[in-house]
């Protein structure tokens, strides 16, 4: 047997490893339990779209280039599907001979919503400092800034409306009695966040975590096809944390959990990965695969499945619905993939360890 044939049994392998960690992600996802309802567009893989948590997670990865995509589709089962995709790109530079670093990147993303195709999508650019607070251990405070052009726009021909009945039923040559003065409109939108990580210890360079705090919508944008009267879009608070550390040389757990609040309406989400490098060198592994499970507090249970094949990730996840909606959606939820790519400037991979970043 080669050792490839070897290598891709002890892939399979593996799987009932993760399942045997994984009673450690239901004790996590139990302190979940808050009602859950927000405004703004998320994802369950929240994890793999950083920028749209908080602007300061810009840079927060080993590597000098990141590529991140994710596509969700949401109640196929139930009406026309809630689609969104989202593009983000960052990318990090040292600041003169010290420890400090920039990162400057760039968040797309388009969302498409029932029968009348209420659409929105959205080019937000992204700048963070990163200031280093140690000269020997991974800690740093981040600043970051993101702003951008949005656009949101319906297909008025695709509504009906209670006016547009008459003693014969539905009539389509009827106005809709809606005074819409438009079917699209565009704004300017911005958010600022801060967040500190560091390493935890000094002998186990691996082990880190992250705190950060954003304020999304700061300046507080129309966001109305109706003239009068009007409505702004109402700042987001989003309280984000994480934190990984190794089991041993070939495993680790990795813990994210968002709160946000958006005017009345809030959310939970929390969860865990449980990772396995494969290969012989567990500094530079193979692939690696993730395991896990995250709660969306009274709405969804979502399992995960991640697979690292350096430098491009692959993950799959998927919505089972446990909200009041669940009797009509037979907790069939939403489908979500997400793929990224990190990579270096240069073959030699001379920036890997500059700076001392933790690395989510």
């Amino acid at each position: 047997m080669t050792n490839k044939q070897k290598l891709n049994i002890h892939f399979f392998l593996v799987l009932f490893k993760c399942f045997q960690h994984l009673r450690f992600l239901y004790i996590f996802l139990l302190v979940c339990l808050t009602s859950a309802n927000a405004q703004d567009v998320d994802f369950s893989q929240f994890f793999e779209s950083p920028l749209t948590r908080n602007p300061s997670l810009a840079g927060i990865f080993q590597g000098d280039i990141r590529v991140q995509s994710i596509y969700r589709t949401q109640w196929a089962s139930i009406s026309t599907p809630f689609q969104t995709g989202s593009l983000n790109f960052d990318m990090k530079r040292p600041i003169g001979k010290g420890l400090d670093f920039i990162s400057m990147g760039l968040q797309m993303m388009y969302d498409k919503a029932g029968a009348a195709s209420l659409s929105t999508i959205s080019a937000l650019s992204i700048i963070n400092y990163s200031k280093a607070l140690s000269g020997d251990k991974n800690k740093y405070l981040s600043l970051g800034f993101m702003g951008g052009f949005v656009q949101r726009s319906f297909d008025r021909t695709r509504i009906t409306t209670n006016s547009q009945y008459d003693a014969n039923g539905y009539n389509p040559s009827l106005p809709d009695g809606e005074p819409f003065s438009l079917s699209n409109f565009s704004y300017l939108d911005g958010s600022v966040g801060v967040s500190f990580n560091s390493g935890i210890g000094y002998d186990k360079p691996t082990n880190n975590y992250f705190v950060g705090l954003a304020y999304h919508h700061f300046n507080r944008p129309k966001n109305s096809f109706y003239k009068n009267p009007e409505v702004e879009l109402q700042p987001k608070i989003v309280f984000s944390s994480g934190v990984k550390f190794s089991l041993n040389e070939t495993s680790y757990f990795t813990i994210h959990a968002d709160y946000s609040q958006q005017g009345k309406y809030q959310e939970l989400i929390g969860g865990a990965l449980y990772s396995y490098k494969i290969g012989d060198d567990f500094d530079n592994p193979l692939y690696t695969l993730h395991l896990g499970a995250f709660l969306r507090a009274s709405d969804a249970i979502i399992p995960i499945v991640k697979l690292d094949l350096h430098p491009i990730s692959f993950a799959f996840s998927y919505d089972a619905n446990i909200s009041n909606l669940k009797t009509i959606s037979q907790g069939r939820g939403g489908v979500e993939i997400s793929l990224s790519y990190i990579g270096y400037f240069d073959k030699y991979q001379s920036s890997k360890f500059i700076p001392l970043c933790p690395k989510f």
